[in-house]
């Protein structure tokens, strides 16, 4: 197997670019003929010729042209991986502030992807509920959050726009039942709404779990024993969405805004932001909105 070495692709890249061995040697800070060597090196492992050396400058063959795309490409990604692996002002720790209901199946991806690019940096992930991250954030105890809102506040962006929609136990019945057994977190954003829609269409209900526990809510439901609704496409897999077919409300759209992408923040910050809008933008359709004022 034949491998190429970065330092030789670097001068030969380098010398393609300047147009002489000498002006190139001067980059590298090498002497003429340890480039020229290199060069020949190259030529002999790859048996040809990468450069047209008949007339009084040195031009690239047809091969050497299409060795330079490779080239520069694997010496900015060798030059990559240096930086981002040995770069001190890669360290440090950001923290994220994300609601229980949205973290899968999204945040994971997101965690991962910005782990390749910054592995020196620790993102800190509070999982709350959004009225808690939103204090959190004013304080300053979050650089960056994500909401379940059914609109926006200053300096907050829209990241997509979904249904809600009730979830139950796969091949359930609990949502067939009267007083319709609902289980909701104390500080959910959802509940009030879904109850005032339940009252609308005169549907009894009664709120059997009442809990901080998401664990709590998805084992309740699971079970059968009650129902719940959450942002249509994060529900887990070990429930189901409900195809009511009108016997229960249709239930409002709700945003996932984001807060804490404005301002001059660097590169890790705006990365992390970056990776957040991809993931919630993926499949909805729905433009980035940035909404300013006081």
């Amino acid at each position: 197997m034949r491998n190429l070495d970065i330092t030789t692709l670097r001068s030969f890249v380098a010398v393609a670019e300047s147009g002489g061995v000498t002006r190139a040697a001067g980059f590298l800070h090498l002497t003429q003929s340890a480039v020229s060597m290199q060069l020949k090196r190259l030529e002999e492992l790859l048996g040809l010729d990468l450069f047209d050396r008949s007339g009084r400058t040195i031009a690239l063959t047809a091969s050497g042209e299409q060795l330079l795309v490779y080239a520069r490409r694997m010496v900015a990604l060798n030059d990559e991986v240096i930086t981002r692996l040995t770069d001190q002002a890669y360290e440090g720790e950001i923290t994220l502030g994300v609601p229980h209901d949205i973290v899968y199946p999204a945040i994971p991806r997101v965690l991962k992807q910005f782990h390749a690019a910054f592995p020196r940096v620790k993102v800190q992930l509070d999982s709350s509920y959004t009225r808690r991250l939103k204090s959190e954030f004013a304080k300053g105890a979050c650089d960056i959050i994500l909401t379940t809102e059914t609109g926006i506040d200053a300096g907050g962006e829209q990241l997509c726009t979904k249904p809600l929609c009730w979830v139950g136990a796969p091949g359930g019945s609990a949502w067939r039942q009267r007083p319709l057994k609902l289980a909701f977190g104390r500080q959910c954003t959802f509940r009030p709404r879904v109850i005032e829609m339940l009252d609308a269409a005169g549907i009894l209900w009664d709120v059997v779990v009442e809990t901080e526990s998401d664990r709590t809510i998805e084992a309740t439901v699971s079970a059968d024993l009650a129902v719940h609704t959450m942002i249509e496409g994060t529900e887990p897999p070990h429930l189901d969405r409900i195809e009511h077919g009108g016997a229960l409300p249709d239930l409002p759209a709700h945003s996932i805004n984001l807060y804490g992408a404005g301002g001059a923040t660097g590169e890790v910050h705006d990365a992390l932001v970056g990776f957040l809008r991809r993931a919630f933008q993926v499949n909805d359709g729905v433009a980035l909105r940035a909404v300013s004022g006081a």
